[in-house]
């Protein structure tokens, strides 16, 4: 269920970030018009092929002029435990570095696939320069140019080449979620309340993350199987410490969820990072509750739990449809009602509505409030249809789609969840020119 994972990983100033950008492509831009939602990432969704895979950028790091510092260490390490293929960017203009040669000697010891790249590659002359870098001993060196995009289609034809063979998927009709969040917002204590609460544990199985175990229970007769996100591997700084591992771990985990829990700490308050890992919930379309934790920590009064809610609302904009509850996992306070509440932003999630059923509704929101115009031309709204689900997906056939404003687009968007129950799930209208 889960995409491989691929990290970009090299020394400061090699380019990593620009080689990052062009995989990723249009994808970087595709919520820029949601609110709420950073544009400022690490991590994005890819394809190459018809293969799908998250993609990881390690850069940012800035280190003083010795190459053996902690820093490079530590960012190959984060490559090399989350990564199923790993690529390695160095720079033709500058050779074979001492600070290189640090990166690959970790590379060495890891049981991933890396694809050597050579970035900067910018004329036919430097091509031949590329040769210095088999010292590397990562085998043939794929020459690159980020700012001008050659040399990409080989390096992704060797990367995709490097995937692990894809799962087969169990016909399973329990419903998988995740508890997702930063660091020290109490997901592994959720995690054992949770499983206190409910009891009846039917099994643990073999989670499709290394060393990962989902873990399989039932509660009032439905069956459950939650996704281990809490990071309960290696101990340390940069595995407790460091966005970059909770992202990570928050990435695989909505990969393998129908429902994502993302988990707020109540004591520290919202914070940037909480806003970035639940975007990323949103972009996937995964079926979401806002969860948050140490309730029992904060002094109330009553209007504590409105003006905590009021604030959730203003800091997740685009988190509108999502569910908020309060709860403990040291009291257990409201822990007995999130299994219901899964199950109930699940089915909503898998909803269907009938197009005749769509289109009354359609009609009557047009009736109220009339399509916008532009320079004359007026909207108008043929008839739409739902064409998926998880998340629900409707398509809207219309005269001209570029007269489909955001706002009006909103505004069909509210009345159709006005009409359907639609709770905890993203809603996606797609506006298409009737031919």
């Amino acid at each position: 269920m889960g995409n491989p994972t691929v990290a970009i990983v090299g020394r400061p100033n090699v380019g990593k970030s620009t080689i990052f950008n062009r995989i990723a492509g249009e994808r970087i831009s595709i919520v820029e018009d949601t609110p709420g939602v950073t544009r400022d990432r690490i991590y994005t969704h890819s394809e190459w092929l018809g293969r799908k895979f998250n993609l990881i950028d390690t850069g940012g790091i800035q280190i003083g002029e010795e190459p053996f510092l902690e820093e490079i260490r530590d960012q190959a390490e984060l490559a090399i435990n989350e990564a199923d293929v790993i690529i390695f960017i160095v720079s033709v203009r500058e050779g074979v570095s001492d600070a290189d040669e640090a990166v690959a000697k970790i590379l060495y010891k890891a049981d991933k696939p890396v694809i050597l790249a050579v970035n900067k590659v910018d004329n036919p002359e430097l091509r031949q320069d590329i040769y210095d870098f088999y010292s590397l001993g990562f085998g043939d060196p794929y020459p690159l140019s980020g700012s001008h995009g050659l040399g990409l289609g080989d390096l992704l034809d060797a990367v995709i080449a490097n995937f692990p063979e894809k799962e087969e998927q169990e016909d399973d009709e329990a419903i998988r979620f995740s508890l997702i969040g930063r660091p020290n917002v109490g997901k592994s204590s959720l995690v054992n309340a949770i499983l206190g609460e409910q009891r009846v544990i039917v099994s643990d199985i073999a989670g499709t993350t290394r060393d990962a175990i989902d873990t399989r229970f039932t509660s009032n007769g439905d069956e459950f199987v939650m996704v281990d996100t809490a990071g309960m591997r290696k101990k340390g700084k940069i595995y407790e410490n460091t966005e970059r591992y909770s992202v990570m771990r928050a990435m695989k985990a909505i990969d393998n969820s129908n429902v994502v829990l993302v988990v707020l700490n109540a004591e520290e308050g919202i914070r940037e990072q909480d806003k970035r890992i639940a975007g990323y919930a949103h972009e996937a379309g995964r079926a979401i509750v806002i969860v948050v934790n140490k309730w029992d920590k904060l002094k109330k009064d009553n209007h504590s739990l409105s003006n905590f809610e009021q604030s959730i609302r203003q800091e997740f904009a685009y988190l509108s449809y999502a569910p908020i509850i309060f709860v403990s996992a040291v009291t257990k306070q409201r822990l007995s009602q999130l299994p219901a509440l899964i199950k109930r932003v699940d089915e909503n999630h898998r909803r269907r509505v009938q197009s005749s059923t769509l289109n009354d509704v359609l009609m009557d929101a047009i009736a109220v409030n009339p399509t916008p115009s532009e320079n004359g031309k007026r909207l108008r709204v043929y008839y739409g249809t739902q064409v998926s689900i998880q998340p629900p997906t409707f398509v809207i056939f219309v005269n001209d789609p570029d007269l489909m404003h955001f706002s009006y687009e909103r505004f069909l968007e509210n009345k159709i969840r006005e009409a359907f129950d639609f709770e905890g799930t993203p809603v996606h209208l797609i506006e298409r020119r009737r031919k």
